[in-house]
């Protein structure tokens, strides 16, 4: 597994750890850094905890929620019918920003997995989402810590200006690694499915398993994944993605019209021919991209722009993930 996938914050304050962990046993909800966003988590066990988490985020109640473990050894408390794929696939990518679809055990809820017959499990890199989840001992469930469809939040900033006091405690972390949330991959039927692109590349996938990853087709419903929503990570202010040649002629006419606009960037910036124009320069790498791309999207529609141009990405696998993103953050 690449050592990127696993450089990470140091801890919060350890005090916190063991307040998370009483929280979390008491039905609390404790917003936490991950690799990939801050989560939302609550005891996967504690229907009653759960429903804070759907109520808070103001999230559809058929939307499943993502187990997250503190180690792969516990995997069997929660799925049952495991193939060796999901083995493979934990020894290499585990911990990290990969989430694992099985056919569920009993001991899930179905407000975990919105009636679902699967389950979606992780073992996240973050230490500290690691030391929480070692000192709780049992599954949390947390999807990411914003309001159902909006940009996630990549510090903890982002979750208080979001979500406000409405956690019972926010852990600590610093800026997210990985910015994209993970990877999704159904190993529910024989032939493994993406469902989610993120940290974890479809080739690498492949690559691990020996074998073709499909990508899925029409929506089905038996596959219904967290983030898989036609419009989701969308900011407030009206955004399009648009080809580099186009971008300057779609802000000239902005002005022309009296209207702000900012854009996002990662090739070249306009600001030489409108200085006046809002213009964030992100790394030209899907990489560093994805670091930065959703901080970068809170940034701009705070700053109450008229609309957001995004210079489109890539074609290309490397870029999948982000392009994934900028589509649904895009689409109303």
């Amino acid at each position: 597994m690449p050592d990127s996938h696993k450089t990470l914050q140091t801890p919060t304050v350890p005090e916190q750890f063991s307040s998370a962990a009483k929280l979390l046993r008491n039905g609390g909800v404790v917003a936490f850094p991950t690799e990939t966003v801050y989560g939302l988590g609550a005891d996967a066990e504690n229907d009653e905890a759960v429903r804070r988490i759907f109520s808070i985020k103001g999230r559809p109640a058929d939307h499943p929620l993502i187990v997250h473990l503190a180690d792969a050894g516990r995997i069997g408390q929660w799925a049952r019918e495991i193939p060796d794929d999901a083995f493979r696939l934990a020894e290499c990518f585990w911990p990290g920003p990969l989430t694992i679809v099985l056919r569920r055990s009993s001991l899930v809820s179905d407000l975990v997995t919105g009636g679902l017959d699967t389950v979606g499990i992780r073992v996240p890199a973050h230490p500290v989402a690691q030391t929480m989840l070692r000192e709780f001992g049992r599954g949390v469930a947390a999807p990411s810590a914003n309001r159902f469809g909006r940009i996630s939040p990549t510090c903890a900033n982002h979750v208080r200006d979001e979500l406000g006091s409405a956690p019972d405690l926010i852990l600590e972390g610093g800026d997210c690694k990985v910015g994209l949330e993970s990877t999704i991959i159904s190993l529910v039927d024989d032939r493994p499915t993406l469902l989610r692109p993120g940290g974890i590349s479809l080739s690498e996938l492949c690559e691990n398993l020996g074998r073709e990853v499909s990508l899925p087709g029409q929506p089905d419903p038996a596959l219904r994944a967290p983030g898989c929503h036609a419009s989701h990570y969308a900011p407030l202010t009206p955004a399009c993605v648009i080809t580099v040649e186009n971008i300057a002629v779609e802000v000239s006419r902005s002005v022309d019209t009296g209207r702000t606009v900012a854009v996002l960037c990662h090739t070249k910036t306009v600001t030489d021919l409108y200085p006046a124009t809002r213009c964030l320069l992100l790394p030209n790498d899907p990489i560093g991209y994805g670091q930065a791309l959703y901080a970068s999207l809170r940034r701009l529609d705070a700053d109450g722009y008229g609309s957001i141009l995004i210079e489109a990405v890539p074609e290309t696998e490397p870029w999948r993930a982000v392009r994934d993103r900028l589509c649904r953050a895009v689409c109303s």
